[in-house]
């Protein structure tokens, strides 16, 4: 498998869709093959579990929920990720397995053994070469997520769940990203929408180029000096 795979994670009200939006934008006009993808949902198939899950006024429970997301996970990798790393894709991916680790793990309370069962089953062992974490406080994302929710955008499952949930899963993300330094990358999302892309492209340039995809200089503009106009 020669592409790159790089995860975007991270509470909702973080930053990480629009971040991953820019970081595509910006490999393509570097003349990089880019795709991006999302889970639940990066699959026709996909598509209807996310609507199950996320958006159904029907209770559902925890087991059913992380059963679920790891199908959808299955047909993912099997169906979209693989392929798009095996033709040499630069893969970027609106949540990952670490989601599950963080959400039904940290979230939910299910037991390490068990998230980790589901996720191995599920993934096949395929793990992401990066991961940026948008890390923000609760508060934060809270005010954030309130603040873009229009009359047309109503809330999932997922963000309607109280403070203490999203706490937990913060926390769970945090912990995952202090096991695993060599893959995490943490990203502070406090400020604007430009410091945060300006921080990705400081982390990801250089990432890219050591693993021979990218030139160290991309995206640089031209440094040399403009000749001085003669004066009289």
């Amino acid at each position: 498998m020669t592409g790159t795979f790089i995860t975007f994670e991270g509470i909702d009200g973080s930053g990480k869709s629009t971040q991953m939006r820019l970081l595509a934008s910006f490999l393509r006009l570097q003349g990089q093959e880019v795709v991006t993808t999302r889970e639940p949902g990066g699959t026709p198939l996909g598509l209807h579990l996310r609507a199950v899950l996320l958006d159904s006024p029907e209770q559902v429970d925890p087991l059913t929920e992380l059963l679920v997301f790891a199908a959808d996970r299955a047909q993912h990798v099997r169906r979209f990720l693989r392929p798009a790393l095996e033709s040499d894709h630069i893969v970027l991916s609106d949540r990952y397995a670490d989601a599950t680790v963080a959400y039904q793990g940290g979230g939910r309370g299910f037991p390490a053994k068990v998230i980790s069962e589901v996720v191995e089953l599920a993934t096949e062992g395929l793990k992401p070469n990066l991961t940026l974490l948008f890390d923000l406080p609760v508060a934060d994302c809270v005010t954030r997520t309130r603040r873009r929710r229009t009359g047309k955008l109503k809330r999932d499952r997922l963000d309607a769940e109280n403070a203490e949930f999203h706490t937990r899963v913060r926390s769970a993300y945090l912990q995952m990203a202090a096991a695993e330094p060599e893959r995490f990358r943490v990203i502070d999302t406090r400020g604007s929408v430009e410091e945060t892309h300006a921080r990705v492209k400081e982390i990801v340039i250089p990432f890219l180029a050591g693993r021979g995809v990218l030139s160290p200089a991309a995206g640089q503009a031209s440094t040399a000096a403009k000749p001085k106009p003669r004066t009289k």
